[in-house]
Order: C-alpha cells, then structure tokens, then sequence
C-alpha cells in the first residue's frame, strides 16, 4: 500500500411526512420528534457554482431551521477568519492513481454544481483538489485512504474519487484535527463498477465542518457510504444520490454520538430520475447530555420516468440522557404509482431499562450493561465497515464516551 415506531404510507404526488402523534415512539416534551415539512422544501432547487447565486441564511430557510448559525463560524456569512489549508494525505493500494490538481481542472464539479451557500463557498475558496482513480476493471482489494486535518484555521477542500467501468473500490475518509472545514466530495462510479466509502469525522472539540457527499452512479452501478460521525462541536454533513442510468443501487448508513454540547446534523437527498434504481438508508444516533442535539433529514423523491424504484430510509435514536434533543424528519414523494416498493420509519426513545435490569439482574454491572446495550445498538452499522480496526476504533471511541459522560 502506498504513502421503526413511526411509518407513514405514500400516495402518487405526495410527501409522507407528519406530526408525532399518539402512538409514536418520543422521549418526553421536546426530546424527540418527527417534525412535517412542506411539499415545496425540495433540496435541489438552486443549484450554482457561484457563491453569490445563494442568500445568506437567516434560520428561517427550510434547509437552515435545525442549524445554529452563529456557531458555523462564519463558513455561512463570508465572515470566516485566517484561512489555511488543511493537510490532505492520501494511501492508496498499487493501480489506483493519485493527484493533486488546480481548480480549472475539468474533472472537478463534474457531479453537478452546489446546492446551497456553504458548498459553493468551498468550491470558490479551495485552491488545490486531490483526484483518486480506480483504472476499469481495477479490484485492488484494499482500501485506499483519505486523511484529513485541520490546521486550526478555516479550511476549504474538494475531493474527486472516479471509479471506473467494472472497478471495485473501498476509501475511507478520515477527518480530524482542529479548526472550521467546508468541502465538496464527489464519488463518480461507473457503469458496473462498485464503490464503498467510509467517512469517519472525529473531529476535536470545538472544530466545526460542513460537508457536501454527491455520488453520481452509472448503469448496474453500487454504491455504499458508511458515515460515522463522533467529534467536533457542530457537524453538518450533506450526502446525495444521483442515478445517471437504470440499474443503479446505493446504500447509506450512518451512525452518530453525541455528547453535551454536540450538534450533529446529516442531510440526506436521494433522487430518483430513472427507471428501475434502489436506494435504501439506514442511520443510527445516540445522545448523552442535556444540551446534546442530532438532526437527520430523509429525502427520498421518485420523478415520474423512474418507474420500478425501490427505496426505503430509517433513522433511529436512543436518548441516554434526560434533555437530549433528536429531530428526525423522514420525507418521501412520488410522481409515478409504478414502483417496486417505497416507505420509511423513524424513532426515537430512552434508553431501555428493561434491558439494563435484564443484565445486571445476571450479574453484569450497569455500566457494563449500559455499554453493551449501546454496542448491540450500533453494531449492525459498524459491522458493514469491514475494516477490523476501524470498526474497533469506532467502538472504542463510543464506549469512552459513554464512560465519560457517566461520571
């Protein structure tokens, strides 16, 4: 190597979303919810390369109301202090082709253009992008590796990951360090090709990073994500899908933990634009804390020529401490009733004491049984990472989190 309590059912031309109501899974008064959304609020309805082309958000904007603006650190408003570039070291098996490029590169921006302010001004603002290629037909059977690193100051990146025809490839994305970080990833997997990428923020504390994940997939294309999000004091990730042609499968999967004074965020777009494509999403948080908040927005839309869809997205959240806050806002619409299948599910509660006293009733003590009820919560995600190490480097960053959070 080189250096589902709540589920709602769909009708054509709608978005299955609702107000929590008697029966749904919450965790006390203003803990948890599952909150509507209008039929309007699509994700994609101005997308620019220029920066200028978007507003500046004041909160009361769909794809801003969860967010804190004044702890973005100005990444939002222009405002944002000294910039520096954060160091991007890249590990990649034989045959794959690493390159660090200018911005008039032509392969950049090639996913299509950002979709809100801050990922234009990550695409204005980074002056050197890193190009990884997988050759057609390449399978290296390792994972090639992203490590990148905030310096302390405000840093902007662009990633461009090209998976070519029939190739099979794993990357993990390993973020951390300190400071405000805005970027644009691009995934581009073509026809037949695979791609599984692991993105793992873990982040120091008081470090803000605002990402922008698009996958474009080609026919009979895969991909899976796996994002794992633990450090820093406020991220807010942004992964989208886009199909090219029919065939196409991607998976999303995602676990958070937040501790007090955390505010996690993921956004996620999937659209449907062609026939016979899958995409199905599964996302997990937990939350220790009283002023611990996770947001994560689901959204699924089915256009009318993309007949034979099958899609289904879940979120999950597990409040371990009294005054935790998850919002989890499920949406679907579909324009076309000639589908495969389609749904969603979201819920979240407390942390299940009948399990705690089952264990410690067989001898094990509660903290123990705290961490291992934790573990069986997250392990379906982490275990898809297939990376031995990196899943036991998630785990243990979980566990000490947990133990740091009961003293």
């Amino acid at each position: 190597m080189a250096s589902a309590n709540n589920s709602g059912s769909t009708t054509a031309g709608s978005i299955a979303v609702r107000e929590a109501g008697a029966g749904d899974e919450l965790a006390g008064p203003g803990t948890g919810r599952m909150v509507s959304q209008p039929a309007d609020a699509r994700q994609v309805a101005v997308a620019s390369y220029d920066v200028n082309d978007f507003p500046v958000p004041t909160g009361r904007e769909e794809d801003w109301r969860f967010t804190p603006l004044d702890r973005l650190r100005g990444l939002h408003d222009g405002t944002f202090g000294e910039v520096g570039a954060p160091t991007v070291e890249v590990d990649a098996p034989a045959g794959v082709v690493v390159e660090t490029v200018g911005r008039d590169d032509a392969r950049l921006g090639k996913t299509g253009a950002p979709v809100d302010r801050v990922a234009a001004q990550a695409f204005s603002s980074f002056e050197k992008a890193t190009v990884v290629t997988f050759p057609r037909e390449l399978a290296p059977g390792e994972p090639a590796v992203v490590r990148t690193r905030g310096t302390g100051a405000t840093g902007f990146g662009h990633l461009t990951i090209t998976v070519e025809a029939f190739a099979e490839a794993v990357v993990v994305l390993d973020h951390g360090g300190k400071g405000a970080y805005a970027d644009n990833v691009e995934f581009l997997v073509a026809d037949g090709a695979r791609l599984t990428v692991i993105s793992v923020q873990d982040w120091d504390a008081g470090s803000v990073h605002l990402g922008h994940h698009v996958a474009r997939l080609g026919r009979d294309a895969t991909f899976t994500s796996v994002v794992a999000t633990l450090g820093g004091t406020l991220v807010r990730l942004f992964p989208r899908v886009v199909f090219d042609a029919p065939g196409g499968d991607a998976s999303l999967y995602g676990v958070y933990f937040a501790d007090s004074g955390q505010h996690l965020e993921h956004r996620l777009f999937v659209d449907h634009d062609v026939p016979r494509c899958r995409s199905h999403v599964t996302y997990k948080g937990a939350l220790q804390g009283s002023d611990a908040r996770t947001v994560w927005i689901g959204d699924v839309l089915i256009r009318a020529a993309a007949e034979g869809t099958d899609t289904y997205e879940l979120n999950r959240n597990l409040l371990l401490t009294e005054g935790a806050r998850a919002d989890s806002v499920p949406n679907l619409e579909i324009e076309t009733g000639e589908i495969a299948g389609a749904g969603h599910a979201s819920a979240t509660g407390r942390f299940d004491d009948e399990q705690l006293f089952y264990l410690q009733a067989r001898g094990i003590p509660a903290d123990e049984a705290r961490r291992l009820v934790v573990r069986g919560f997250f392990a379906e995600i982490i275990a898809r990472i297939g990376i031995p190490e990196l899943e036991q480097r998630l785990m243990t960053a979980i566990e000490a989190g947990l133990e740091a959070g009961a003293r």
